[in-house]
């Protein structure tokens, strides 16, 4: 992590349960790590909405009243107002994202998608992502980046950024920071930055952002969309 500039960009590693928030400048979200291994109490209404991805383990939840299965890739959107718990785990690993001031649900109580029922769409750079559990305040993806860097850009969305898979690093005005498997990055909109892949295999990202939108929607320094639809 950068001293000092946790109000701009950040890098914290998860093992902490609490990895982005108000305290480390990031008042959209809190992002956090939960773990389970047996039963959980229910979480309680929530003026929050929350969208959860399961990293690893397996389990069976109850959201908003209905049994969901958790396997690696699950993806979990829980609109504030609705509550959920674990009733099964073994050795589960989820991370959450709290969205504060959430838009309505429009009546979505919750939705459940699979990282492997999904199609890839193209970004930027020769990188594709995948759009999971839909919510009306915030985009979830995963990005599939592959070796090198690209060009400097900005986006005009608040995102927080979790490495699933992959080493590379991130380039934010001159400085670079080692990215790894569980790295954890805060980035607000409109800042100038790079993910670089170092390789040999693609890096995978779990990202939340705000407003919604696509995950290709970049900006180069000079403005100009880096992404042509």
């Amino acid at each position: 992590m950068y001293p000092e500039k946790t109000v701009q960009w950040c890098i914290q590693s998860d093992e902490e349960d609490v990895l982005f928030g108000p305290a480390r400048g990031c008042d959209e979200f809190e992002q956090r790590m939960l773990e389970f291994d047996g039963p959980s109490d229910g979480s309680g209404p929530s003026a929050d909405d929350e969208v959860l991805f399961v990293l690893k383990g397996t389990g069976v939840a109850q959201v908003a009243g209905h049994r969901t299965e958790l396997t690696p890739g699950t993806a979990v959107y829980v609109a504030a107002g609705s509550e959920w718990s674990v009733d099964e785990a073994t050795g589960l690993k989820v991370l959450s994202v709290l969205v504060r001031q959430p838009l309505p649900s429009n009546g979505t109580a919750y939705s459940v998608v699979g990282l492997e029922d999904v199609d890839p769409d193209d970004a930027t750079a020769g990188r594709m992502f995948k759009l999971l559990a839909p919510s009306p305040s915030v985009t979830q993806f995963v990005g599939y980046i592959p070796p090198g860097r690209a060009p400097d850009h900005y986006h005009r969305y608040d995102e927080v950024v979790y490495v699933l898979q992959g080493e590379g690093a991130l380039h934010i005005d001159g400085e670079s920071a080692p990215l790894r498997t569980g790295s954890c990055i805060h980035l607000p909109a409109k800042i100038v930055h790079s993910l670089e892949n170092h390789g040999p295999g693609e890096m995978h990202v779990l990202g939340v952002f705000r407003p919604a939108g696509s995950p290709a929607e970049a900006y180069y320094v000079d403005g100009t969309p880096a992404y042509q639809y």
